[in-house]
């Protein structure tokens, strides 16, 4: 079902990312690209430049193009900091002068399309949210977002819709990016879960997901691969109710 999100000006913003899967959902398991974008993202959060760099050859060799994979690496920055997502684009930089050397050209990939006349960040962003938590509805602020409403504007506004708004990549990558950049990480289980419900939302299934949980174990740690499955678990549960 393709979802629809309307700014407030009045502009509809038509998003082919938003297919959300119904009980049916293919059980296939995540591709090579899919699983390049979690190698990707994952070194990049965790500083692993030097696995980062051969992470990044294979994203493209599995069909990344390079557009998307700049805008993994653009995106990480609000999840990870400006000094890891950087460092990633740098990565980048280099592997693509070493390509272009060697004669290799690849996929550049599209650029995002214009921002829409009349965008309103505020609006967008709040619905964008609600809909990567599975809501219909956009709920009253509360915690965080009344203590430190700042943030919570720079969230809606920033985040999930300057950054969600630009559609080179699909918000089915978008996800299955965070959610390894917050498994690399240490401390981040809330949000984990957020992203994980959001990434299954946006049409993981649960077998793609306990995949990832797999990926994690096998290129950032056990640890890592611990919190994500318990994550995942809790993940699952509440969405039976």
């Amino acid at each position: 079902m393709l979802r629809k999100l309307t700014s407030a000006a009045g502009c509809l913003l038509v998003l082919a990312s938003l297919v959300l899967t119904d009980a049916r959902a293919d059980s296939s398991p995540l591709d090579a690209r899919q699983q390049s974008i979690v190698a990707i993202a994952a070194f990049t959060a965790c500083g692993d430049l030097d696995r980062l760099k051969p992470a990044l050859v294979r994203g493209l060799e599995s069909g990344l193009t390079v557009s998307e994979i700049k805008e993994v690496l653009v995106q990480l920055y609000a999840y990870t900091g400006f000094p890891r997502s950087l460092n990633g684009i740098s990565t980048f930089m280099a592997v693509m002068k070493e390509r272009e050397e060697k004669g290799i050209r690849d996929e550049a990939g599209r650029e995002p399309s214009p921002v829409p006349d009349g965008f309103d960040r505020d609006s967008y962003g709040a619905r964008t949210r609600a809909t990567l938590g599975g809501r219909t509805d956009i709920p009253a602020p509360s915690g965080y977002q009344l203590f430190a409403p700042q943030i919570d504007d720079y969230l809606k506004q920033h985040l999930f819709a300057d950054i969600f708004q630009r559609d080179n990549l699909t918000w089915k990558d978008r996800e299955l990016a965070t959610i390894s950049a917050l498994a690399a990480m240490t401390g981040t289980a809330s949000q984990q879960r957020f992203h994980q419900n959001a990434a299954m939302n946006m049409g993981l299934t649960e077998e793609q997901m306990k995949q990832f949980a797999d990926i994690i174990t096998a290129e950032i740690g056990a640890d890592a691969g611990s919190v994500s499955r318990k994550v995942l678990s809790a993940v699952l549960e509440s969405r039976k109710k």
